[in-house]
């Protein structure tokens, strides 16, 4: 299975650079697997697919502000942070811009002194390895100086921070958001749960591996990355009864996804628990978990296509691309969102 199986050409002008308005009003394409049918609908319509008994499952992943601009002590040379993932209370694995100017042993300012970081070590893929150095509370001062890690693909500055952040998100810790669940308004939310519909949440953690392109020719030889999860007991009971009920639990993201069929221990049951996935889904997976999946248009030759490929299969994931194409959907973090089924 080669990684250009999953390639296609996407024009630059539906690459979304901003939120909509009404987060609820993204279009939506629904793709029924079993007849291989596409249809066209708008987001809030999404509950007309979802039946009393059924399961959504959300990650409530908050998104860390988890940019940080600095001055390296010693010569005053300005450094770009961005934090990737905690690995001890005060160490910090982090992408640094320019790397060359980052070296072990450096220390590196923020906001006149009130942080400072101290480059202790070399991580994977050139990432490094800091220790922070603060007075007070880590989040606060990481809300007062730190910005929203935008992809890159996103050129444009977001006025509201709060629009790369799900309306339920509670656990802070991602480096980037759980976009399909970006469609969600709490009123729509509120409607599903009106309905019968039980909603669900897990936590996973979004690295910045999500954003990192397949390098490989062959996809089996994709290193997947690692991200933390957390499922509790509650959950487990919610997931577990609605299989046993012969209803649907539908996946709200490929991160959902990823820790659902992460700790699904047999074909239609899950186990709570905290811990780390480098889960990697593409063609030829069997799923235990999911009979739904809500997710965005995703890049070219990436993981994200490869997981939606597996589910749907490929070569009616890549009509549904050319079909968004046509129809002018907007892709990627602020883009619409399809539903398969």
């Amino acid at each position: 299975m080669r990684t250009s199986d999953f390639n296609f050409d996407l024009p630059e002008e539906l690459i979304a650079q901003t939120p909509l308005k009404n987060r609820d009003e993204s279009k939506l394409m629904i793709l029924d697997k079993k007849n291989q049918q596409i249809n066209h609908k708008v987001f809030k319509d999404v509950i007309d697919y979802l039946n009393p008994g059924d399961c959504l499952v959300l990650n409530d992943t908050r998104v860390l502000p988890a940019r940080l601009f600095g001055i390296k002590e010693k010569t005053g040379a300005k450094i770009e942070f961005l934090l990737l993932k905690r690995t001890d209370k005060d160490l910090w694995e982090t992408l640094v811009k320019p790397g060359k100017k980052a070296r072990v042993g450096d220390t590196v300012s923020f906001g006149d002194g009130i942080l400072k970081a101290h480059i202790v070590d070399m991580g994977e893929e050139g990432s490094r390895i800091i220790k922070f150095e603060y007075e007070g509370i880590f989040e606060q001062i990481l809300d007062q100086l730190g910005t929203m890690p935008l992809p890159p693909y996103i050129t444009e500055t977001l006025k509201d921070q709060n629009r790369y952040q799900t309306v339920y998100a509670k656990h802070e810790g991602s480096a980037a958001a759980p976009t399909a669940g970006l469609h969600f308004t709490p009123d729509l939310l509120e409607k599903i749960k009106q309905k019968g519909v039980n909603v669900a949440y897990i936590t996973l953690h979004v690295g910045l591996g999500t954003f990192r392109p397949v390098k490989v020719d062959d996809v089996l030889n994709h290193k997947m990355h690692s991200e933390f999860y957390m499922v509790s007991k509650e959950t487990e009971k919610l997931i577990n009864d609605t299989k046993a009920n012969g209803k649907k639990v539908i996946a709200v993201g490929t991160t959902s996804t990823r820790t659902l069929e992460s700790i699904a221990k047999e074909k239609g049951k899950i186990q709570a628990g905290n811990g780390w996935t480098d889960i990697f889904i593409y063609p030829g997976y069997e799923f235990k978990m999911i009979d739904g999946l809500i997710t965005n248009f995703h890049l070219p030759e990436s993981t994200l296509i490869m997981l939606v490929s597996a589910f749907c299969g490929r070569e009616f994931t890549l009509k549904a691309y050319e079909e968004a194409i046509k129809n002018r959907y907007r892709f990627f973090s602020f883009g619409d969102a399809m539903l398969i089924i």
